[in-house]
């Protein structure tokens, strides 16, 4: 369990998520009315995803004053716990695709199509063109991301045809090809994580003995060896695209990893 300890408590706050999401037609209390995409607590606070917001800006939409402070709320919270925390700890679909990681590795699949991680940042700004040119949010009508989470949350097909295409895509044709190489929603998240408080640190960057398990559970491998191999002052795993998930840390037997804060104004 000490090697599972984080990736249980994501579970937990994921599904717990989809919980909150449900208990109006449970219990009868509305924690969470609507879905990831606009929200709102009790009925009271609402939450806008700024990537959603964003879209719609572009596309020539004015947000009220309502909205605005939702997204604002959103950002803050991502500004302390890491963009792509959203990736990692809320996205229902990462349930998914870690599954396909897990499937790809026992079963020893190799076949990986050739995609440049930079494809994300090139699909986010042709989402943000098109919605400039259309006049409308173009990735909402397709979002795997939305129509996985509104399809559970209404029961309906739709959720499983997203869930095993994702999971085929990931395990077929190429590893963490949907989360690591081409979703502009995670590409988004990472800019906000460029400034973001919580990071994965390597204090213990001395004791590394190259056993390569962080490489192997790591669903942005290419982020690790600035830390472990180069002359990093801080020992922080400063790139964007970190997730938090922190199976790094729960996997080292030697402790090189743990969370911690980034020194405010570097990386």
């Amino acid at each position: 369990m000490k090697r599972l300890r984080i990736l249980v408590l994501r579970r937990l706050v994921q599904f717990g998520i989809i919980g909150l999401f449900l208990s109006g037609s449970w219990w009868g209390v509305e924690w969470l009315k609507g879905n990831l995409s606009a929200s709102e607590v009790l009925e009271t606070v609402t939450l806008v995803d700024p990537f959603l917001a964003l879209q719609s800006l572009v596309s020539g939409q004015v947000l009220g004053m309502v909205s605005l402070l939702g997204v604002l709320i959103v950002v803050l919270f991502y500004l302390v716990v890491g963009g792509r925390s959203y990736c990692s700890w809320v996205c229902p679909l990462n349930i998914v695709t870690d599954f396909a990681a897990w499937f790809r590795s026992y079963f020893k699949i190799k076949n990986n199509i050739s995609v440049s991680k930079n494809t994300r940042y090139w699909l986010l700004f042709g989402v943000l063109a098109l919605s400039a040119t259309s006049g409308s949010m173009v990735w909402e009508l397709v979002n795997p991301v939305s129509g996985f989470q509104r399809g559970i949350l209404s029961g309906l097909s739709s959720a499983w045809a997203i869930g095993v295409g994702i999971f085929l895509l990931d395990v077929f044709i190429g590893k963490n090809l949907w989360c690591g190489h081409l979703c502009p929603t995670g590409a988004f998240y990472a800019q906000i994580n460029t400034v973001g408080l919580l990071r994965v640190k390597a204090p213990k960057q001395a004791e590394c003995d190259d056993c390569g398990d962080c490489y192997r559970v790591c669903p942005e491998p290419q982020i690790l060896p600035p830390v472990l191999k180069g002359d990093h002052p801080l020992k922080v795993v400063g790139d964007s695209v970190c997730t938090n998930c922190g199976r790094c840390i729960e996997v080292c037997d030697r402790a090189v990893f743990q969370y911690g804060v980034r020194p405010f104004g570097k990386s």
